[in-house]
């Protein structure tokens, strides 16, 4: 209780600091979702980053110097991906890792109570559970800058992140409401699995990238990508798809597109 108390005392106070400047240069510069947000969202935003940037362990790696502008563009985007889920700060995530680029390690597989990964021995970036979140910050920039469309790591290493606070098994499914949309769930995104299996061997386009015939819980991840990146698209071509992911994060990127500038 006491610890608790500490916490929510600590997260209050952080979030009455003014938001530096420079802060809001490298989030307008290098979050291209940002500019998607009403006034109000990226009022959440702002305070979000200010409380994850102070709570986790940021480490620079392979002769990366850390500097705010990488905390804060990592940061902004783990804030959009939980607008809609309250105070979800993933504090069983201690700390990011950030590479300076694809990074080579030992290969693994997605499997239950293992390591989750993007790629085979290059890496974009892992997700451990009750680990670290680690990413390459050559592909965190391009990405969040918006020149991959569809493709954002940041959103893809956290989605796995969400799937994992069922526990250890990462099965393409986050905590959800009710047995009824775990029922819904299921249904969908296994069926929207089975077919982009289908697709990917088949060599039909598709929306989706085929890393997420990887497996179910890649799939997850890659969906989540698209959910973000590019809404408009899966809304119009997987739209049971779509409407999961909505009612899960409870936001509605493809109304924000629609939006005036």
């Amino acid at each position: 209780m006491l610890f608790y108390w500490l916490k929510v005392h600590r997260r209050k106070k952080l979030l009455t600091r003014p938001f530096p400047l420079e802060w809001l240069q490298a989030i307008e510069k290098n979050v291209h979702l940002y500019g998607t947000l009403t006034e109000d969202e990226r009022s959440q935003v702002h305070g979000y980053v200010q409380v994850f940037v102070a709570e986790k362990n940021w480490e620079a790696c392979n002769g990366l110097t850390m500097t705010d502008e990488i905390r804060v563009t990592i940061a902004a985007q783990v804030a959009i991906l939980t607008l809609g889920l309250p105070s979800q700060y993933f504090d069983h995530v201690l700390s990011v890792l950030v590479y300076p680029d694809t990074y080579v390690a030992e290969r693994e597989t997605a499997k239950v109570g293992g390591v989750v990964e993007v790629g085979d021995s290059a890496r974009l970036g892992e997700a451990w559970y009750r680990g670290p979140v680690i990413l390459a910050w050559g592909d965190v920039l391009k990405e969040g800058r918006g020149e991959r469309r569809g493709h954002n790591v940041v959103l893809h290493e956290f989605a796995h992140q969400l799937d994992m606070l069922n526990g250890r098994d990462v099965d393409g499914t986050p905590p959800l409401e009710s047995v009824d949309q775990d029922r819904r769930w299921t249904e969908v995104i296994r069926r929207r699995y089975r077919q982009l299996v289908d697709d990917c061997e088949l060599g039909r386009a598709t929306p989706l990238d085929c890393y997420g015939a990887t497996n179910i819980a890649e799939f997850f991840a890659v969906a989540t990508e698209l959910f973000f990146e590019r809404p408009a698209v899966m809304k119009s071509r997987l739209e049971d798809l779509y409407g999961m992911m909505r009612e899960f994060y409870r936001q509605d990127p493809a109304a924000r597109e629609r939006m005036p500038a």
